[in-house]
């Protein structure tokens, strides 16, 4: 096969916000930690030689995907060297809206257990909502909130998939 032919069969019809990606220096850590933490949960599992990756996502969205990718490359293999991975804090995050505000409480107590809460839970101004802020094992910031309005605002403005037949 040649590099301008395709490998995969199904593609999205027009442009879709698919992945974000995470350098992780301990990838079993970090996918034990979100499988932990989080609803995603291991899509796939890929290694070469210049290290190992994982998709991470929600198995309730197949007609949607939004994955999570952890990579940790070997030794002497980032292809992105020298330049320093940067971590997502303190602003910088992962954002998971939940149900329920008793669902940010749980999250935050099991997090302060495991010593990984690193703030609230508190109740901000809107539209930020009421939030609790966890690290995973590398330092980045994983947000669970309720009551923000990104699936209100999304609805208000786009309507939902059942009425664009999506």
């Amino acid at each position: 096969m040649s590099e301008s032919e395709p490998i995969h069969k199904i593609r999205p019809t027009e442009p879709r916000w698919t992945h974000m990606a995470l350098h992780v220096n301990d990838i079993e850590a970090s996918i034990a930690w979100y499988e932990k933490y989080t609803h995603l949960r291991v899509l796939a599992r890929n290694e070469d030689d210049d290290g190992r990756g994982v998709w991470l996502g929600d198995g309730t969205e197949s007609h949607r995907p939004f994955i999570l990718v952890l990579a940790q490359f070997h030794e002497g293999h980032d292809p992105f060297a020298p330049a320093v991975h940067a971590v997502l804090a303190p602003f910088a995050h992962i954002g998971i809206e939940v149900p329920t505000k008793e669902m940010v409480d749980e999250y935050a107590a099991n997090a302060d257990k495991a010593g990984c809460l690193a703030l609230g839970p508190l109740q901000m101004p809107d539209p930020v909502g009421y939030v609790c802020f966890i690290r995973d094992p590398d330092g980045n910031l994983v947000e669970f909130s309720w009551d923000q309005g990104v699936y209100e605002k999304a609805i208000e403005v786009w309507g939902n998939d059942d009425e664009r037949n999506d």
